[in-house]
C-alpha cells in the first residue's frame, strides 16, 4: 500500500473530523496528538512552554496554531492546578468548540468552574487511564491509550452531539470510553491509582538507605510493587492535593489494616495472630482475583515459568515454538535471576493448554521451573 493510500485509509477510519486543538504538549497531550495525526486528523498543539511545544511538533504530534484555526474539539492536557483556568480560557476563546480535559481528578476543576459561574454546557470532563513513569513530549507514544479505559463525565447539560465528539476522541486513540460522575471517578482512581502511588513511593523510600547486600536480593516482587515510585513528585503533589478526601479515607483504612497485621506479628504465637495474618493475605487473594484480566475479561489463567538463557534470540525462539504447539500466550512477565545468566519467563496460558505446553517445550529442550520432571 502506498503512503497516499495509507493516509486515506487512516483518515477514513477516523471518527473525528476537522481540527482538534490540544493544549498541553506533555506526555498525554503529545500522545493524543500522535494518535490522532496517525489517522489523518488535523492536530493543533499549544503549550505554555515554547521549547516543549517545539519538541512535540518536531516529533510529529501536531502543528503550531494559526490565527484562523476553528477547532471542533479542544483537549486540555495541563497539570491539575491550572486545569480549570485553561478550560475557562479555551471556552471563551473558541465559542463553537467542545472542550474536554484529561486531568486525573474530575470533581475539583468541575466545582471550581461552577463556583466561577462559567457556562459548562460545552465542557465535558474526561480522563484516560493511561500513562508512563516518564513524562514530556519525548516520552509520548501513539499507542499509549490502546485498550485503556477513558472515563467521560457527562451531566444533565451535556448535549448528545458533544458527548459523541469526546467518545469519538477516545475511540480514535484506541481507548474504551465509559461514563462516570466526577465523584465516582475520583473515588475510583483514589483506590486504583492514587493510593497505590503513595504505597509504592513509601515502600520504595525504604530502599533509599538500604545496604547494598539487601538490594542484591531484590526480585520481581519488590520491582512490581515499586515500579510506579519513579513517577514525578511535582505532578503527584498536585494530583493528591486535588483528590485529598477520598485518598485520606483509604489511607486511614489501610493504616488500620497495617497496624492489625503488625500487632499480630509482635506476638506471632498469641491466639488468633496467625489467623489475622492469614486473613489479610487471603483478602488480598480475593482482591487480586477481582481485577479484570486480558481484554477486561474475568477469565483466569494458569502459569508456567520457563528458564530462558540470556543470549540473543532465545525469547523469540520460545514464542515461535509455543506458536508451533498452538499455544496462545495470554500474558507474560520477565524476571532476571540475580547473578545468573538466565531469566525467568512467567507465561500465562488457558488452563487447557498448560500440560501440552509444558510437555511440548520440554521435548524441545526447554527447562520449566518447578516442574517435577525438570
Amino acid at each position: 500500500m502506498t503512503d497516499s493510500h495509507s493516509a486515506r485509509a487512516a483518515q477514513h477510519a477516523a471518527r473525528l473530523s476537522g481540527t482538534v486543538r490540544v493544549v498541553g504538549a506533555g506526555l498525554l497531550g503529545s500522545s493524543i496528538g500522535h494518535a490522532l495525526s496517525a489517522k489523518g486528523i488535523d492536530v493543533v498543539l499549544a503549550d505554555a512552554s515554547p521549547s516543549q511545544l517545539r519538541l512535540a511538533i518536531d516529533y510529529g504530534a501536531g502543528r503550531a496554531a494559526r490565527h484562523d484555526d476553528a477547532p471542533r474539539l479542544i483537549v486540555v492536557a495541563v497539570p491539575p492546578d491550572v486545569t480549570a483556568d485553561v478550560i475557562e480560557a479555551e471556552l471563551s476563546a473558541y465559542p463553537d468548540a467542545v472542550v474536554t480535559d484529561v486531568a486525573s481528578v474530575k470533581l475539583d476543576p468541575f466545582d471550581e468552574l461552577r463556583r466561577r459561574g462559567i457556562d459548562l454546557t460545552r465542557y465535558i470532563g474526561s480522563h484516560p487511564l493511561a500513562g508512563r513513569e516518564r513524562g514530556g513530549a519525548i516520552s509520548a507514544r501513539a499507542d499509549l491509550f490502546i485498550g485503556r479505559p477513558w472515563v467521560v463525565c457527562r451531566d444533565e447539560q451535556t448535549r448528545a452531539a458533544d458527548l459523541a465528539l469526546v467518545e469519538a476522541l477516545a475511540l480514535d486513540v484506541g481507548a474504551m470510553p465509559l461514563e462516570m460522575t466526577p465523584d465516582e471517578h475520583d473515588r475510583s482512581v483514589a483506590l486504583t491509582s492514587h493510593v497505590p502511588q503513595v504505597v509504592a513511593s513509601l515502600l520504595a523510600g525504604r530502599l533509599a538507605e538500604a545496604d547494598e547486600g539487601s538490594l542484591r536480593l531484590a526480585g520481581q516482587g519488590v520491582r512490581d510493587t515499586t515500579r510506579i515510585a519513579a513517577s514525578a513528585p511535582e505532578l503527584w503533589v498536585q494530583i493528591l492535593g486535588a483528590n485529598a478526601a477520598p485518598v485520606v479515607e483509604l489511607l486511614d483504612a489501610l493504616a488500620l489494616d497495617l497496624k492489625e497485621v503488625a500487632d499480630a506479628l509482635r506476638e506471632p504465637d498469641a491466639p488468633g495472630a496467625r489467623r489475622t495474618v492469614a486473613d489479610a493475605i487471603r483478602q488480598g487473594n480475593e482482591g487480586v482475583e477481582r481485577l479484570p484480566g486480558k481484554h477486561g475479561q474475568n477469565r483466569r489463567f494458569e502459569t508456567m515459568v520457563v528458564m530462558v538463557d540470556d543470549t540473543p534470540g532465545q525469547l523469540g525462539r520460545l514464542f515461535g515454538e509455543l506458536g508451533e504447539l498452538g499455544v496462545n500466550v495470554e500474558d507474560l512477565r520477565l524476571e532476571h535471576s540475580p547473578g545468573a545468566q538466565f531469566g525467568l519467563a512467567e507465561i500465562s496460558l488457558a488452563p487447557a493448554a498448560l500440560r501440552g505446553a509444558i510437555e511440548g517445550l520440554e521435548e524441545r529442550g526447554w527447562r520449566i521451573a518447578g516442574n517435577t520432571n525438570d
